[in-house]
């Protein structure tokens, strides 16, 4: 077998644009919730689950610790850890914190949703093409 030396191109790798982001007021939430949590947090967990009237729903925890195979997302100061089964339906996510006057929630804005049930609570997301 022939030893063959691999040389850097010296182009660097192109960087991969996140799976999820977070709006500035989204981040600020997350960050003021766990600067006032009794125990320290690994970071802001994120998945989708079977469930619904429109079939799926958003999952958001605060984790101790990241699990091996969570794909690792920082993004304004704050580390997004996303659930392995999750990143498909996730792809090019931005969750954003809204208030009104009967309600304050993290919003997601998927663009692989393709519909959702009437009170908002559940969607039906298509893994992306990647």
């Amino acid at each position: 077998m022939e030893n063959l030396d691999i040389v850097p191109s010296g182009r660097g790798r192109r960087p991969r644009p996140k799976l999820v982001t977070l709006t500035e007021r989204a981040a600020e939430r997350v960050r003021e919730i766990m600067d006032k949590a009794e125990q320290p947090y690994a970071g802001l967990r994120v998945g989708v689950k079977n469930g619904g009237c429109a079939g799926q729903e958003y999952v958001l925890e605060y984790a101790q610790s990241a699990n091996p195979m969570d794909e690792v997302v920082e993004d304004k100061g704050v580390t997004i850890l996303i659930e392995p089964k999750a990143v498909l339906f996730l792809v090019g996510s931005e969750i954003d914190y809204e208030s009104t006057r009967l309600a304050s929630k993290f919003v997601f804005h998927n663009p692989n949703e393709t519909d959702a049930c009437g009170c908002g609570e559940s969607v039906t997301i298509e893994p992306a093409k990647l």
